[in-house]
């Protein structure tokens, strides 16, 4: 019983705190848009393109077939069940100056900024947004299952990471038992959701996340978000920052009728880089390249984006969410990419499905 001791008193606390700490019925994240990325947001998207996210980088393979799960499970479990001991094998100090305290300028051992921006700000604002779903639709107890579904997609998260890898591994401890329940708790207060709902205009701005039953692979993947901060008098010129494994900074243009231009660029994860100097220990990170891209959104919910990101996969990526092309009745969503072979994938989404369907020339 000690092994689950740590995980039972997290979800325990968890739900505990949260169960009396959303008071107003505003939605802040999610409005019921049937148009752009808002109108795509629904708890299985959101599992499948956080869990899968790290299929983005190159040198990680998008079939999730070969995922090797029962190990990947097996390891988290490992590291979770015994947080203070894998903490042990890598060091106090070098834990929390590298996966906690913000300090380090060395971005091989930055762990901390996606704890803090994915894990954190965007896993908390993620919680929020399937509550408002949630209730939204009418589900009984939404508090309850945005949570679980916010358990399970950082779960899947850290196994898809981990897949074949035996070892310590301290960052689905950070991240677990650390940033998503702060995320959750501090997004679980009106004022703090307000203000990165209306002040800095955060949404969610997912990829429309598709699968090839041809090829077995699942393409367009990846979890984003937004932030736009207007400066001016007129609120009419932002400072625009559109994350996920990527940045990119810049600036976005509001017209009258509530459409915005945004225009930034930065750079991309590429691959992951093993920095691990011990057999037992492992150490990830980033291998960043240039990334470019323009957006079209409508109400904070995104109705298109081409990107160019200097990656295998997505030289170019193009999304046309729904609400922008109509077909009689129906308003699906688009995607084509274009790799550095200049070979092209395309696909194809519908609002009433939890996945839509591409196919890899």
């Amino acid at each position: 019983m000690k092994k689950y001791s740590h995980l039972l008193t997290y979800i325990i606390t968890i739900l505990i705190t949260l169960s009396n700490n959303i008071q107003a019925k505003e939605n802040f994240f999610y409005h019921g848009y049937n148009y752009g990325s808002e109108a795509i947001v629904n708890p299985i998207r959101l599992i499948l393109n956080g869990g899968y996210g790290i299929m983005q980088m190159d040198n990680r393979d998008n079939d999730p077939t070969n995922v090797h799960y029962k190990t990947g499970v097996k390891n988290v479990w490992r590291n979770l069940s015994n947080p203070f001991k894998a903490i042990d094998q890598e060091g106090w100090e070098e834990f929390l100056m590298t996966q906690v305290v913000p300090i380090s300028i060395n971005r091989h051992k930055a762990y901390y900024w996606p704890n803090y921006t994915q894990h954190l700000v965007g896993g908390g604002m993620s919680y929020r947004m399937m509550i408002e779903w949630f209730d939204y639709y009418n589900f009984r107890f939404p508090k309850v299952r945005a949570f679980f579904t916010l358990t399970y997609y950082h779960l899947l998260n850290e196994v898809v990471e981990n897949s074949n890898y035996e070892g310590y591994n301290t960052d689905p401890i950070a991240d677990i038992y650390i940033f998503n329940p702060l995320g959750m708790i501090l997004f679980s207060n009106d004022a703090i959701a307000r203000f990165f709902s209306h002040t800095l205009n955060m949404r969610d701005w997912s990829y429309q996340i598709s699968y090839d039953p041809e090829n077995r692979l699942i393409e367009n993947n990846g979890q984003n978000f937004v932030m736009k901060y207007f400066f001016t008098k007129k609120k009419n010129i932002a400072l625009f920052y559109h994350y996920g494994t990527h940045g990119e900074f810049g600036l976005s243009f509001k017209r009258p009728d509530g459409t915005c231009w945004s225009f930034g660029g930065g750079f991309v994860a590429k691959k992951l880089v093993d920095m691990s100097t011990r057999n037992d220990v492992r150490e990830l990170t980033a291998d960043l390249v240039p990334t470019a891209g323009i957006f079209y959104d409508k109400n904070n919910s995104l109705l298109t984006s081409l990107i160019y990101s200097n990656t295998q996969d997505y030289l170019l990526r193009l999304n046309i969410y729904p609400g922008l092309v109509n077909f009689w009745k129906l308003s699906p969503g688009f995607y084509m990419t274009l790799n550095q072979e200049k070979k092209p994938s395309f696909g194809i989404n519908f609002v009433f499905l939890p996945i839509g369907f591409g196919r890899v020339l």
